[in-house]
């Protein structure tokens, strides 16, 4: 048996940057961080000839092709695996709309693990690129990049991401207790709604594709990126929450779906009891709302926000792993 660990991440700002509709035409940046909240993913030999894959269903296959579940079937043809093994998968989160990047984890972590399987060591570049190369060219998906290599590298990073394809994964280098410091200001709440990022980033990558102005607005949160980068690595984090706040006024004009009334009115309860700024997580819509504020506000938002659910976390230095290494 086979258990590898891989972990969520949060992204602060220049998502959208990672897309190919505006990547092919300057490099886009974000600043995340992987925290720990995980996605769980075993690989076992299973004693006949079929396939057995286990999530929110369970299938049987004799064949990878004739998986419904998308991210399994194209793993296990890109590798080259057919019948007589078994997959299950726990993640710590519902995997489902919540902002946090579990998609592209997922197939991280499921690449990983098929990898040790075979008996093979995967770099996180590689884990990274195949889970691109699957969810993008594969399946299709309106995504980009940010995500697998977040979970396949793992750490607080500047990810830049270049009109070649290619990436850069740059870990931001600061001291201890400024890590500390922000993970400490930093209010994850779970806001009850879950939403499809793809329509989102459908349309978003149509208005990126075809509108300048939509390119600019992207420009303007590359740069907010690298000011952000700037300032950790000075240990900084005066500008943390204004930045945040900059971010996401300039996401909001990116698509529709993007907020909402309800999303603006928490979010601003959340200002007026003591966040400098925040976003929702992801594509948008729902999820996840992170905030910034320092840790002696946090009561008082969340008594003002009673109808969202705090979720405590803490930042992960490393991607994704394996856990477990059973022979077959």
């Amino acid at each position: 048996m086979i258990i590898s660990r891989t972990p969520l991440r949060i992204s602060f700002v220049g998502g959208g940057s990672d897309l190919a509709s505006f990547y092919k035409y300057q490099p886009g940046a974000v600043v995340s961080t992987t925290i720990n909240k995980y996605i769980y993913i075993t690989v076992n030999k299973k004693f006949d000839n079929l396939i057995r894959a286990s999530y929110s269903i369970t299938e049987f296959a004799s064949r990878p092709e004739e998986l419904k579940h998308e991210l399994i079937r194209e793993a296990l043809l890109l590798l080259d695996l057919d019948g007589g093994i078994e997959i299950t998968s726990i993640s710590d989160i519902p995997s489902r709309g919540t902002g946090l990047g579990s998609s592209s984890t997922y197939t991280v972590g499921l690449l990983n693990a098929l990898h040790a399987y075979k008996g093979e060591f995967a770099s996180a570049q590689k884990l990274a690129q195949e889970a691109c190369y699957i969810e993008i060219d594969r399946c299709k998906k309106p995504i980009g990049k940010q995500d697998q290599y977040a979970a396949a590298f793992g750490n607080l990073n500047y990810i830049q991401f270049n009109p070649d394809g290619s990436v850069f994964v740059n870990p931001i280098i600061c001291r201890k207790e400024t890590k500390e410091k922000l993970q400490e200001n930093l209010l994850m709440l779970y806001t009850g709604l879950t939403r499809s990022s793809a329509s989102i980033l459908e349309e978003q990558n149509k208005k990126t594709s075809s509108s300048p102005q939509k390119r600019k607005i992207l420009a303007q949160m590359v740069q907010l990126a690298n000011k952000l980068k700037s300032a950790l690595e000075k240990n900084k984090l005066d500008q943390f929450g204004d930045l945040l706040h900059q971010n996401w006024e300039l996401k909001k004009q990116l698509a529709r779906g993007i907020t909402n009334e309800r999303i603006n009115e928490w979010y601003e309860i959340a200002r007026k009891h003591g966040a400098i700024g925040g976003k929702i997580l992801g594509a948008g819509g729902g999820g996840f709302l992170l905030l910034y504020a320092p840790k002696e506000k946090h009561s008082s938002i969340c008594s003002a926000l009673p109808e969202l659910r705090p979720t405590p976390f803490a930042f992960e230095p490393e991607g994704s792993k394996i856990i477990y290494y059973g022979e077959k």
